[in-house]
């Protein structure tokens, strides 16, 4: 569709404040926010976003029920200069995006226009939707509507579909085409106007989080799992362009029935670009995102962070704390307390906390 287009609720609640004053209170038809109080409101404009609900409204004395938004930037194209329906499509004056005007497009409802607007599928092709349509929805994981079980109806096997909504498409794309080892593979990638559209191999096994709760591991179980994670980082560490996952933690580790250890979610990775200082939007969890991953570091981040969470992620492994509430102990902590340096160039690369905690293995 070209534009965003929709029926808007007149603007018709008003309440005097008293007899002898001009002020008025006015509020939302759908919510009842007071619409007076929310920040950059004017009974004058001619168009607002309640703050409350969501819903657009439209002032009383502007003649029309229909407003037309760009579908680029999302401007109100009525109020452009030169702006008529009767032209069939308008050049938005702020985003330069061509936009369909088309009446048979309009929503019979604001609900309707929710839900289209926050619709997963929305601006996939045919053919793709079509594609998608073969992966049948079972359950969501673990409640959250965005990472699904899905059977392929043709083969009966099992997918695990993701909605995204933060990503890097060519991460993702390149993961595709070069699959690495321990990680899901990446089956399918869709993009629509609203998502990323992942469709990977489905790994039968334990969330590193839910075995975590039942208490920490013994200290070889839990070097077991970190050299796994090293191998996988060793690999993204080292391609042409280095790939940082950005997001190392047990609840993004899969211990599959056979025992092996997996490497999931790579929405938050990002390529490595040496000449970046800064990361560009700053990603990770708590705790486990390195100092300069979440704006506090000296330069962009690198391989080194994804270090910085295997070293906080040992810690949690072995005490069940992170390092500020109780530290490992031994030659272990020696390891992890270089792993977790603020300063991103004593740490450790993949391959020498690799060896490192081999090395214990053989003591």
């Amino acid at each position: 569709m070209g534009v965003f287009d929709r029926f808007i609720n007149k603007l018709n609640t008003r309440e005097q404040l008293s007899d002898d004053s001009e002020y008025f209170y006015e509020y939302c038809p759908h919510c009842n926010a007071n619409l007076t109080l929310q920040k950059g409101y004017d009974p004058s404009l001619k168009y607002w976003e309640c703050r409350g609900c969501g819903q657009m409204l439209i002032n009383p004395e502007v003649e029309g029920d229909i407003v037309w938004f760009c579908d680029e930037c999302g401007t109100v194209m009525n109020e452009q200069p030169g702006f008529t329906e009767d032209y069939g499509e308008w050049k938005c004056t702020e985003c330069g995006h061509v936009n369909k005007i088309d009446g048979s497009e309009l929503y019979a409802s604001e609900a309707e226009f929710q839900a289209d607007r926050n619709n997963p599928y929305r601006g996939l092709s045919d053919a793709d939707a079509l594609e998608l349509s073969m992966y049948q929805e079972e359950e969501a994981i673990e409640g959250k509507d965005n990472i699904i079980l899905v059977r392929y109806r043709e083969t009966g096997e099992r997918y695990i579909k993701k909605l995204l909504t933060i990503y890097n498409k060519s991460v993702y794309s390149y993961l595709m085409e070069h699959p690495v080892e321990h990680m899901p593979r990446i089956v399918n990638i869709f993009e629509g106007s609203n998502c990323l559209i992942v469709i990977e191999e489905f790994i039968l096994g334990l969330n590193l989080e839910h075995i975590l709760e039942k208490g920490p591991l013994p200290e070889d179980k839990a070097i077991s799992v970190a050299l796994y994670i090293c191998d996988i980082l060793n690999v993204l560490h080292n391609l042409p362009t280095p790939i940082i996952h950005r997001d190392v933690k047990p609840s993004n580790i899969i211990i599959s029935i056979d025992n092996e250890v997996n490497l999931l979610d790579m929405n938050v990775a990002k390529w490595y670009d040496p000449e970046k200082t800064d990361d560009t939007r700053y990603m990770g969890t708590q705790y486990y995102a390195a100092p300069e991953q979440v704006g506090y570091g000296l330069s962009a981040s690198s391989a080194k962070a994804d270090i910085y969470a295997v070293g906080m992620l040992l810690n949690v492994m072995v005490t069940g704390s992170f390092p500020k509430e109780k530290r490992a102990t031994g030659q272990l902590w020696n390891i992890i307390e270089r792993c977790i340096s603020l300063n991103a160039e004593d740490r450790y690369t993949a391959k020498e906390l690799h060896d490192a905690l081999q090395e214990i293995r053989r003591n």
